[in-house]
C-alpha cells in the first residue's frame, strides 16, 4: 500500500452493507449477500474522490471491538494498529443499518472513542422508508458528536456522492467535528479503570482517549489469556473487583454504559407492524420444524434437476462449437506435432471442460438467489438443532452450504465460528460437500451411463442421481462431524445467536455479477491449470513416437502415460478403474475438474484422425482389447462418482486449510482420511455391485 495515499476504513456490523458500499465507492465487484459473515478478511481498493486517490479498506463485520471470533479479531487487531499510529486512517466510515439504529450504533460509539474522525453512513435507507422509519440525521449527528451522518442505500448506489463529499471534507483538513464526543463514564467507574488506562498509555503509547476506551473494553472482556504481560492482568483483576463492588457487574460494564448513553441519543422509533408481520409469516413456514426441512430438500431437488434440464441446450452448443473450432484449426494447420498438440491436447483437452460450464453457472445462480433473499440465514437457524446433535451449531451451516459452490470460501467463512473445535470440525468436513468442480465428473458419468428418463412421472433419473451424490457427501460430513467432535478436545461451548436479515427481492445485478465472477474464475484460474496439464499430458500420451510418425490406435499403449497408468492400475483395478482413469486420478489432484480434460486428451490422442471426439461417446465405446468387454459400465461410473464424492483432489483447498489452522497436521490428516474413505467406499460399491450381479 502506498503510504502517501489516504486510508479510509469501512467498519460496521455483519450484514450492514459494508461490502456493497465498498463496491459502490471503488467500482469493484466483491461478493455481497443477504446474510452475516460474507466478508472474513481485510480488503483494500482504490477510489477516486473528486480527483483525490483514496485507499478504501473493507473489514469483516463485527458487533464490538471485543472479538468473539477470528473475523472479529481481524477488526480488533487493525484498530489496535491505529492506536499506535500505524497506517492510521484519515477517517472511519461507520456503516450502520438504518432499520436497527440502537444495536448498530453500539459499535459506532466504540469507534467515536478512537480519536479518529467518524463518518456515519446510514445504510439501507430504502428499507427504512418502507418501514416508515424517519431519522433526523442532523439531530443524530449532533447527539453522536461525529463528523457527519450521511443517509445512503449502497445496493441502489443512493447517497454515494454525498458520502464522497464528506470524505473529501476530511481530506481537505476541514472536518465538521475533528474530535467526536466520548461516551461519558460515571466518575467512580473512570477512577476504577484509571490504572488500566494509564498502563495502555505508558506501555502501549495509546493516546488518552484510546487508552480509556481500551481499559473499559479489557475490564469488560472475559478473555484473560491475552492480558498476561507486564502486570496488566493484576491491574485488570483489581479494576474488576472495584467495579463489582460498585454494583456494576464487570462482564456487562461496557455494554451497560454504552447502551445507557445510546438510549439518550437514539429516540424510540415506531416500526411498521404490517411489514414485520409479513416477514414473520414467511418464517413460520420456511423455518417450521417439519415443513422447513421438507421445503429445503425440495429446493435442493429442484436445483439439481435444473442443473441437468436447463443446461442441456447450452452444453450441446458449446460441445458443437468446440468440435467445429477443432476441425477448423485442424484444416488450417499442416500435419505434424503442432497440429496434434493444438487439436488433441489444447482444444480437445482444455475445451472438454468448458462443456460443463452451464451446469456450474446454474448451480451458482441458485445458491446466489438463496443467499441474497435472506433464506440462507434462516437455514442456519432451522438446522441449528440438527447441527448440535453432530457436535456443531447453526453457524456451521453457512460454510457447508458455501462448500456446494467451492470449499475454499466455505473454509474461510468458518472464521465467524467462535469455538475452535466447532470451527476445526467444520473445516475438516467442508470438502466433503460436493463442490462445483465435481460437477464435470458427475455430469460426464451421469450423461453417459444414466438414461434420461422420468421417475414417478416427475423427477428425472439423471437429476436424482446427482441429488444422491450430493446427499452422500452431506450425510457423510454430518456423521464424521459427530466423530471428530468427540475426538477433538473442546475449548468451550458457546450458544448460537444469529441475526436474521430481512427478506428481500434478490437484485439480479448482484446475482449475475456473482455468476459472472464465478464463471470467470472457472475459466481463468482452473483453465490455466487445465491448459498446463493438458499440454503435459499430451506429450506423455504421444511419445515415444514411431519413426515413421504414422500413428495407430496402439501407439498410446507404448507411451509414457500408458506406462505410468499401468503402474497405478493394480491398485485401482479392484475399484473397476483402468489405467486411463488412474492417470486422471493423479492429474486431478491439482483440481478435480482436470479429470475430464485428462480423459479427453487421452481419448483424442488415441483416436484416429484429427477430429475432436465426443468424450461421452468415447467412454461408451471403449472396449478392453483383451477381454472384449466395455471398460465403462454403469457400475464403473457409479464407483467413480462415489470416489470423487470423497476424494481429496484439490491442492488449493489443503493450502487454505494449512493457512486457516496454522499447521500442516490438519491438511495432511484430511488428505489421508478423505483418500482412504474414497478408496474403500468405491471398493464397496464396485465389489458389492459385482456380488449382486451387476456388470
Amino acid at each position: 500500500m502506498n503510504n502517501h495515499t489516504p486510508l479510509v476504513a469501512l467498519i460496521g456490523n455483519p450484514n450492514a452493507g459494508k461490502t456493497a458500499l465498498f463496491n459502490a465507492l471503488t467500482g469493484l465487484n466483491h461478493k455481497v449477500s443477504n446474510y452475516p459473515g460474507v466478508t472474513v478478511e481485510r480488503r483494500v481498493g482504490k477510489a477516486q474522490i473528486e480527483g483525490a486517490m483514496v485507499n478504501i479498506m473493507d473489514l469483516p463485520g463485527t458487533y464490538s471491538l471485543i472479538p468473539e471470533s477470528q473475523d472479529e479479531a481481524i477488526v480488533a487487531d487493525e484498530v489496535n494498529k491505529w492506536s499506535r499510529m500505524v497506517e492510521k486512517p484519515v477517517c472511519i466510515i461507520s456503516v450502520v443499518d438504518s432499520t436497527n439504529l440502537n444495536r448498530n450504533l453500539y459499535l459506532t460509539s466504540q469507534l467515536l472513542d478512537l480519536g479518529i474522525p467518524v463518518l456515519v453512513a446510514l445504510n439501507m435507507t430504502d428499507l427504512a422508508r418502507k418501514k416508515s422509519l424517519n431519522i433526523d440525521t442532523a439531530e443524530l449527528q449532533k447527539k453522536l458528536g461525529c463528523s457527519v451522518v450521511v443517509p445512503v442505500a449502497a445496493r441502489l448506489e443512493e447517497g454515494i456522492d454525498d458520502l464522497k463529499n464528506a470524505v473529501k471534507t476530511i481530506l481537505d483538513k476541514k472536518p465538521l467535528n475533528k474530535y467526536s464526543k466520548m461516551v461519558p463514564l460515571p466518575e467512580p467507574i473512570r477512577k476504577a479503570i484509571q490504572p488500566v488506562s494509564d498502563w495502555f498509555r505508558k506501555q502501549k503509547h495509546f493516546h488518552s482517549r484510546m487508552a480509556q476506551a481500551q481499559a473499559l473494553r479489557v475490564v469488560s472482556s472475559n478473555n484473560n489469556g491475552q492480558f498476561e504481560e507486564d502486570g496488566l492482568s493484576t491491574l485488570i483483576e483489581t479494576a474488576r473487583r472495584t467495579v463489582d463492588n460498585l454494583g456494576f457487574p464487570h462482564s456487562t460494564l461496557e455494554a451497560t454504559i454504552r447502551y445507557h448513553w445510546l438510549d439518550q441519543v437514539v429516540p424510540p422509533t415506531d416500526i411498521n407492524i404490517k411489514t414485520k408481520t409479513r416477514s414473520e409469516r414467511i418464517d413460520n413456514i420456511l423455518t417450521h420444524p417439519v415443513l422447513g426441512p421438507v421445503i429445503f430438500i425440495g429446493i435442493l431437488a429442484f436445483i439439481f434437476q435444473s442443473v441437468f434440464t436447463w443446461a442441456t441446450v447450452p452444453m450441446d452448443w458449446i460441445n458443437n462449437g468446440i468440435s467445429m473450432f477443432g476441425d477448423s484449426v485442424s484444416g488450417l494447420l499442416p500435419a505434424g506435432i503442432v497440429r496434434d498438440l493444438t487439436v488433441e491436447g489444447i482444444i480437445g483437452g482444455a475445451g472438454a471442460i468448458l462443456v460443463f460450464l452451464p451446469q456450474i453457472l446454474i448451480l451458482i445462480f441458485f445458491l446466489a438467489l438463496l443467499e441474497d433473499s435472506g433464506y440462507m440465514a434462516r437455514l442456519a437457524v432451522m438446522m441449528d438443532k440438527a447441527m448440535t446433535m453432530v457436535g456443531l451449531h447453526g453457524r456451521s451451516v453457512l460454510p457447508l452450504m458455501i462448500g456446494y459452490a467451492c470449499a475454499i470460501p466455505g473454509i474461510m467463512s468458518t472464521r465467524t465460528i467462535n469455538s475452535w473445535r466447532e470451527r476445526l470440525v467444520t473445516i475438516l468436513v467442508t470438502p466433503l460437500m460436493s463442490c462445483s468442480a465435481r460437477i464435470p465428473v458427475y455430469a460426464l458419468m451421469i450423461g453417459a451411463f444414466v438414461p434420461a428418463k422420468q421417475v414417478w412421472g416427475f423427477f428425472g433419473l439423471q437429476g436424482l442421481t446427482l441429488v444422491l451424490m450430493y446427499f452422500l457427501g452431506t450425510a457423510t460430513a454430518l456423521v464424521l462431524s459427530l466423530l471428530f467432535s468427540r475426538w477433538i478436545k473442546a475449548d468451550h461451548n458457546k450458544s448460537f445467536i444469529m441475526e436474521l436479515p430481512p427478506y428481500r427481492v434478490p437484485m439480479m445485478k448482484s446475482i449475475l455479477r456473482q455468476v459472472y465472477t464465478r464463471g470467470k474464475v472457472f475459466i481463468t484460474d482452473a483453465g490455466k491449470i487445465i491448459m498446463v496439464i493438458s499440454i503435459c499430458l499430451w506429450f506423455l500420451a504421444s511419445f515415444p513416437r514411431n519413426e515413421t510418425d504414422n500413428r495407430t490406435n496402439s501407439d498410446i499403449t507404448y507411451s509414457y502415460a500408458s506406462k505410468i497408468g499401468h503402474m497405478i492400475e493394480p491398485v485401482i483395478q479392484p475399484l473397476g478403474f483402468d489405467w486411463k482413469i488412474g492417470i486422471g486420478l493423479v492429474t486431478s489432484f491439482a483440481a478435480r475438474e482436470v479429470m475430464v480434460s485428462t480423459m479427453a486428451t487421452i481419448y483424442n490422442v488415441e483416436g484416429e484422425g484429427d477430429k475432436i471426439i465426443s468424450l461421452t461417446d468415447a467412454l461408451k465405446n471403449d472396449v478392453d482389447p483383451v477381454s472384449g468387454k466395455h471398460v465403462y459400465t454403469p457400475l464403473v461410473a457409479l464407483s467413480l462418482m462415489v470416489f470423487y464424492v470423497y476424494a481429496a483432489q484439490c491442492m488449493a483447498t489443503f493450502a487454505v486449510v494449512r493457512r486457516e489452522t496454522n499447521s500442516w497436521k490438519w491438511p495432511l490428516f484430511m488428505i489421508v482420511y478423505m483418500t482412504g474413505l474414497a478408496y474403500f467406499a468405491s471398493l464397496i460399491v464396485y465389489q458389492g455391485g459385482l456380488w449382486l450381479g451387476f456388470a
